[in-house]
């Protein structure tokens, strides 16, 4: 254990009395920041007036609304391919390395994007936000889903609901940064989009360090203390019916069955 790396499983392992409700922080903060990639339409008509400045008066150089959707494209498909090439890895090496990974990949591909507009390629555009923050996406996507799942195997839905929560959440977040950040930069960069794809990059890698080094993974022995009650327990009328506020009341509301 001494020898291991800080990165490695093992040292991400609980110990006794772990609270595993401190686990759900940690993987919002991934899903925070990769959810973001949802709100990337705010981007579309700063993109598509770089040359011209208007954006409602484009230039025949500047990107077409088209080739700026293909970045977002793009991501989404390297999100699904690499939540499913990495599935494997991520159990081998535990969550903190591949979140680790997640918030290279994602803030690197911010960085990446940023010189593609300050250059005007947009090749170097779907290559940093689209093929290398994708893969950031797929890897910071499941990490905590999986991680959670493993820490409330008598809560599936509500692990998966939080997961899903910060997803969601991501977008609620990146939209007013990235319009602020653009108006603020606007007089000193084409739309202030360039300066802005490097903020958030740095931004968000380190707001993704939380994550990275607080995530923990239950022992292999554990169990949840509170578990869900057993079918001899279950009400044993099939027509017994319950109004809403009684449903919340019951202990296994919420359990697995």
């Amino acid at each position: 254990m001494a020898n291991d790396s800080l990165l490695d499983r093992s040292r991400t392992v609980a110990g006794p009395g772990y609270n595993r409700w401190l686990v759900p922080p940690a993987a919002l903060a991934i899903h925070l920041a990769i959810g973001q990639a949802y709100a990337f339409s705010v981007f579309n008509k700063p993109l598509g007036s770089l040359i011209s400045g208007d954006q409602d008066h484009p230039a025949p150089g500047d990107w077409t609304l088209s080739q700026i959707g293909i970045t977002f494209s793009i991501a989404i498909v390297l999100l699904g391919l690499s939540a499913a090439l990495f599935g494997k890895w991520l159990e081998r090496v535990g969550p903190r390395k591949a979140m680790l990974a997640s918030s290279l990949c994602f803030g690197g591909g911010f960085l990446i994007a940023s010189l593609g507009v300050s250059m005007h390629n947009i090749w170097l555009v779907y290559f940093g936000y689209g093929f290398v923050g994708g893969i950031g996406l797929g890897i910071g996507y499941i990490s905590p889903v999986s991680t959670l799942i493993k820490w409330f195997p008598d809560r599936k839905g509500v692990a998966t609901g939080m997961a899903i929560m910060g997803f969601g959440g991501g977008a609620m977040i990146g939209s007013p940064l990235a319009s602020n950040l653009m108006a603020h930069f606007k007089d000193s960069a084409p739309q202030g989009v360039a300066p802005t794809f490097i903020v958030m990059g740095i931004i968000y890698l380190l707001f993704m360090q939380f994550g990275v080094w607080t995530i923990r993974v239950p022992a292999d022995d554990w169990k949840p203390e509170a578990t869900c009650p057993t079918k001899s327990t279950a009400p044993s009328s099939p027509r017994a019916t319950y109004r809403p506020t009684m449903l919340l009341r019951r202990r296994s509301f919420g359990c697995c069955g």
